[in-house]
């Protein structure tokens, strides 16, 4: 029997785009409904990205339980249908305890994978991802993309030339699977367990959203985010781990390998969110057609009602 038709579970997305305010408006409603969070962001859930990731703070953490944060360790590698598997067992957990959680974030592809689904991949192989990370190492990305191409062209056709972490993903399934990502992706589980999962999205207007970058960019800086990219070089991770190519690390990065004045680092670094913030307005807006959008003060009660009343 399909999983789907034996279980049913419940919960309610709030998402959005980087510096919208999700986190604020999350932690008020989900307080006054003595509800849960589950962060759904691929940067937050590892240990020690604290202040470039806007994680939320012990305190916040003591107000509300937050689940799927700080849960894994750098080198180690996230995905996201490792987190959309744990997530569906939070879920059910805080199902069983009466309480409907709210699912916050800007990462919609997480979203995506714990409502429709996602491939049942095995996991890589260590040592083919080191093989890639050496061609990647002396060939660069053009030599990834080429060999890519070569042994699977429909991956190649799907993905840019220059973007390094998914052909080195696509790339380590082939090889550790022997079969194309693409395979996996079109086989997509339909064992899922259903989900009863409204989605609202919150919405900020351009100009005000592109001056709170700014502003939270300046504040991550006076609290420290320097030091804490320090810290994450002192890791030597490869350059395709996720944490290496973030938003706002890849620049502050760069400026510690003397590839850029700190000032330009951060120019960059804001200008880089902003777009980061475009493509995920964008994203919410094709990929959530049956969302409610709103700013937080039309969301917040529309958001109470569905946390209490289900």
């Amino acid at each position: 029997m399909n999983r789907a038709n034996e279980v049913k579970l419940s919960a309610v997305a709030l998402m959005g785009a980087t510096a919208t305010g999700k986190s604020s408006l999350a932690l008020q409603v989900a307080k006054a409904a003595q509800s849960s969070i589950i962060c759904c962001d691929s940067m937050q859930l590892y240990r020690g990205l604290d202040i470039g990731t806007a994680k939320p703070t012990a305190d916040e953490r003591s107000e509300v339980s937050h689940f799927l944060v700080d849960c894994c360790e750098l080198p180690d590698h996230y995905s996201a249908a490792r987190w959309a598997e744990e997530a569906r067992l939070k879920i059910a957990s805080e199902n069983a305890a009466g309480r409907i959680p709210l699912i916050v974030g800007g990462t919609g592809l997480y979203l995506k994978a714990l409502l429709e689904g996602f491939a049942d991949i095995p996991d890589e192989k260590p040592e083919i991802r080191k093989k890639f990370e050496m061609m990647h190492w002396v060939e660069g990305v053009e030599g990834l993309y080429g060999y890519l191409q070569q042994h699977d062209a429909v991956m190649a056709e799907r993905l840019k030339a220059g973007d390094s972490q998914r052909i080195m993903r696509a790339l380590c399934v082939l090889e550790s699977t022997g079969r194309s990502l693409a395979d996996w992706q079109a086989e997509a589980s339909a064992q899922v367990v259903a989900i009863d999962c409204p989605v609202f999205v919150l919405d900020v207007e351009r100009e005000i959203l592109r001056q709170r970058i700014a502003d939270r960019f300046q504040l991550m800086m006076e609290k420290g985010w320097l030091d804490e990219v320090r810290w994450l070089a002192g890791l030597n991770l490869v350059d395709t781990h996720p944490a290496m190519r973030a938003v706002g690390y890849r620049q502050l990065l760069d400026h510690l390998k003397g590839e850029l004045t700190l000032e330009k680092a951060i120019s960059d670094a804001v200008t880089a969110t902003r777009r980061y913030a475009k493509r995920q307005v964008t994203w919410f807006n094709h990929q959530t057609p049956d969302a409610l959008h709103g700013s937080a003060d039309q969301l917040q009660e529309k958001i109470m009602e569905q946390l209490q009343n289900r």
